[in-house]
């Protein structure tokens, strides 16, 4: 088994050289796992968001991101729905001590803290809670739909 990281953004020339393979691999799979029809319309299924209710990807998806939290809470940490309400969803997944910055080297996401959404078929199945900073990735937190967890969406999101 070889693994390679390859620059998808902006593209490298490895990137380049092996995009329909990773393309077809993709395609296989999704028609596989997911079901999906071979003419299905490619439309991105995972969505970095900013954590900021300025933005309007974040607004629109906080009512199914909070209920999905506390499904999550409640199956997985035997939580009670008092401890996974709307308030507690928001101070400790989305109040955050980082401030969005754009540098002008940095990613074109740019630097804070993020909400990358898992989407099948429209409906947010997992959210990874990230801070991108300078010099790091650090993955904060990891809820999904219990429903899913035969996708072993933790080791997806890690791998990713």
């Amino acid at each position: 088994l070889k693994v390679r990281v390859v620059r998808s953004s902006p593209p490298s020339s490895q990137f380049k050289a092996t995009f329909q393979e990773s393309y077809q691999v993709y395609k296989r799979y999704q028609m596989v796992i997911h079901k999906d029809p071979p003419d299905k319309p490619t439309i991105s299924q995972v969505r970095l968001v900013p954590v900021s209710f300025e933005d309007p990807q974040f607004k629109a998806s906080f009512n199914q991101s909070a209920s999905l939290f506390a499904k999550y809470q409640m199956s997985v940490h035997k939580d009670t729905p008092s401890d996974c309400g709307e308030n507690e969803f928001t101070r400790f997944l989305c109040d955050s001590p980082l401030e969005a910055e754009h540098a002008l080297n940095g990613p074109e996401c740019g630097y804070g803290s993020f909400h990358q959404q898992y989407w099948l078929d429209g409906k947010i199945i997992a959210v990874g809670v990230i801070d991108i900073l300078p010099y790091c990735v650090s993955s904060v937190y990891l809820y999904y739909d219990p429903d899913f967890s035969f996708l072993s969406l933790g080791v997806y999101s890690a791998l990713r």
